[in-house]
């Protein structure tokens, strides 16, 4: 297995235990896991879904129709939505995880109502995305050119057939630019964690309280 995939392997186990430790879930708790995926590449895709030991009191909503996902995981209650407005009620959760997914959403209206959404459906939050200036790029593994202008980035991944991480697939977040939107979504009550590989932040956990 490549390297790329034993490091984000090690990172996800990391903020596994960072979420247990700051929220230490029991068989009450409900959790809503934004951001599933219909299909797996590697074994740490899912990760709450293979590792929350109550799954019946798991929800997994995402823009992919879960039908490989009912399959794999039928304790899970999985729903569709259109990417916009959550289908749930105010406050309907005890905690949100989503890992990596805001950087998937769109442009900054976008993830500001993602934001906005999770903190209006849940008490508690803990959101993570990869660091827009951490040296290579986590999703394309190209070193650099994700610093540059997202126009010039967009340009670079056509032009060596990797299109499909071009435009709205990817948004990259500076903790400038993370900070910036939680504020701006009204969110107030929150603590950023950084997570690093050799010195440099791979990625920062937010993480809104009540």
């Amino acid at each position: 297995m490549p390297i790329s995939y034993e490091i984000s392997g090690f990172n996800r186990r990391r903020k596994w235990k960072l979420f247990h430790k700051l929220f230490d879930p029991d068989k009450e708790t409900t959790v809503l896991d934004v951001g599933f995926s219909e299909d797996e590449y590697t074994k740490t895709d899912n990760f709450i879904e293979k590792y929350f030991p109550f799954p019946e009191n798991l929800t997994a909503l995402g823009v992919d129709i879960p039908n490989a996902f009912k399959k794999r995981y039928p304790q899970v209650k999985a729903v569709h939505y259109d990417g916009t407005v959550f289908p749930f009620n105010d406050k309907a959760f005890e905690i949100c995880w989503s890992n990596a997914v805001i950087e998937h959403v769109g442009g900054r209206k976008k993830q500001m109502l993602f934001l906005q959404e999770i903190h209006r459906v849940a008490r508690q939050a803990f959101i993570t995305t990869p660091n827009k200036y951490f040296p290579v790029e986590t999703h394309t593994r190209i070193p650099f050119l994700h610093m540059l202008s997202k126009r010039i980035f967009d340009r670079y991944l056509r032009m060596i057939g990797k299109s499909w991480a071009a435009g709205d697939y990817m948004n990259l977040l500076s903790l400038k630019d993370f900070t910036s939107l939680l504020n701006d979504a009204g969110i107030s009550n929150y603590r950023i964690y950084r997570n690093r590989l050799f010195g440099f932040t791979l990625d920062f956990v937010a993480v809104i309280f009540e």
